[in-house]
């Protein structure tokens, strides 16, 4: 229909667009109100979108495709009795149980044929000492499997050795946060730092990763660039080792620790606090669809070796993020609708308008048919207009979209990446409002009879 139009009679018909909606500023900006916040919604959407998808995939680098996290359940105090519960006139015993420890971990490692890597950590809140000065730290106590089944890469100098692993070295690996704060403007690699009463070797440095507050809560990731990472064994014979039996008594008839009482009185089972030896054991298997069963071998092995105890957690991180993507993807079909109703609403307003503007310009359109004007000029002089109304109104709801992306990812930690995709895409959907909701009325004032139209008052 629009074959061969010459380039002066677009630019003619674009001049004369031009001239009629800055001859109507408002009624042109009321019109591209539903245009304008149509675009910014599909703007702000695909920014969630993309931003969340970045989210998720960077918290799967973090937790690992393909691991099951096992933590253990510290005892609580109890209220008091004997330890024993009379439920339906039958006695229950509080069990008493050894607690994760690393020979769990061998057990893990050595039995279940799923499994490709187990990695424990051993967590210490302490202080390190620079320059007379104390400042507090996480002490990580790790073996070489944390550095693979947690994505962590050495950046610069060396892993642990078989050497200082065994013969528990004073050797650490410390985050590039750490290295700044003790080491500013100079490599840490070969110095010392004391953490409490050890003098530590730094022997490598671990490439920075940006954590998100949000993964850190979501998912309990620490924020692993300022933490000081030492062999297990090193933690376990120079710091703190908790499967070190204590001097309470222990009543071995009931599997209880006792404290207080006589023979004659009760007695009020004391809590053993954190008896763990262990605070984290990360289980990584070979497929991502073995981590359900994975975790259920593991959770009946783990209940049987602490005496039938359920003193562990055990989750699956992968699944947790399904979940949030899940939730985050019915918010962007939520806002799609939203987005999608404004567009409908700032088209059939363009629409409107229109057909409006032709009424108003009936003699003018007679007029125009009379002097010469065909059909297809009639044609593009009104679709040059809600175009141009429609693109106006996207370049505005572009800058509020940005603008709103922005602010939603200050206001709510919301992570929101603006690509140059999506501003491309909202132009495309403006100018197809504009040229869709135009040639209705387009062609209705083509086809307008042109001695009636000179004749309309």
């Amino acid at each position: 229909m629009f074959s061969k139009i010459p380039l002066e009679t677009l630019k003619s018909n674009l001049a004369e667009a031009i001239r009629v909606i800055m001859a109507n500023k408002i009624r042109t900006f009321l019109t591209a109100l539903g245009i304008i916040f149509g675009v910014a919604a599909v703007i702000t959407m695909l920014a969630i979108g993309k931003g969340a998808e970045q989210e998720i995939l960077s918290q799967l680098e973090l937790v690992g495709v393909n691991n099951i996290v096992v933590t253990p359940i510290p005892d609580e105090e109890d209220d008091g009795g004997t330890g024993e519960e009379e439920e339906g006139g039958a006695a229950e015993t509080i069990r008493f149980s050894k607690g994760l420890d690393l020979l769990d971990v061998a057990s893990i490692k050595a039995t279940v044929p799923t499994v490709k890597e187990v990695s424990p950590e051993i967590i210490l809140e302490t202080y390190m000492i620079n320059k007379g000065r104390q400042s507090p730290v996480k002490l990580i106590g790790v073996t070489n499997s944390f550095f693979s089944t947690s994505n962590v890469h050495i950046g610069r100098g060396e892993n642990f050795t078989d050497v200082q692993s065994i013969n528990a070295l004073p050797v650490c690996i410390i985050g590039e946060k750490v290295e700044k704060k003790l080491f500013t403007g100079e490599s840490a690699i070969g110095k010392h730092v004391k953490v409490k009463d050890v003098w530590l070797k730094v022997i490598g440095i671990i490439e920075e990763k940006l954590i998100s507050k949000t993964a850190q809560e979501n998912l309990g990731i620490r924020d692993l660039n300022q933490d000081i990472y030492i062999p297990i064994k090193t933690f376990l014979v120079r710091y703190k080792d908790r499967k070190i039996i204590s001097d309470e008594p222990i009543d071995f008839g009931s599997g209880m620790i006792f404290v207080g009482g006589n023979d004659n009185g009760p007695k009020k089972r004391k809590a053993r606090g954190n008896y763990h030896q262990i605070d984290k054991l990360i289980v990584q298997v070979n497929n991502s669809n073995e981590l359900k069963a994975t975790a259920e071998v593991i959770s009946r092995m783990l209940k049987r070796k602490h005496n039938g105890m359920l003193d562990f957690e055990i989750s699956i991180p992968i699944n947790l993020l399904k979940q949030q993507q899940k939730t985050k993807q019915i918010f962007n079909i939520v806002l799609s609708i939203i987005a999608g109703i404004s567009l409908l609403i700032g088209g059939i307003g363009i629409m409107n308008i229109m057909l409006a503007s032709i009424l108003e310009r009936t003699k003018e359109i007679g007029i125009m048919k009379a002097i010469g004007a065909t059909k297809q000029d009639i044609i593009l002089q009104f679709l040059s207009e809600s175009i141009l109304i429609s693109l106006s109104g996207g370049v505005m709801g572009c800058l509020l979209g940005i603008i709103a992306s922005y602010i939603l990812e200050l206001a709510t930690d919301i992570q929101t990446i603006v690509s140059m995709g999506s501003i491309l895409l909202s132009f495309l959907v403006a100018t197809f409002i504009g040229l869709a909701f135009g040639v209705l009325p387009a062609k209705s004032a083509a086809n307008k009879n042109p001695i009636e139209a000179i004749r309309h008052e």
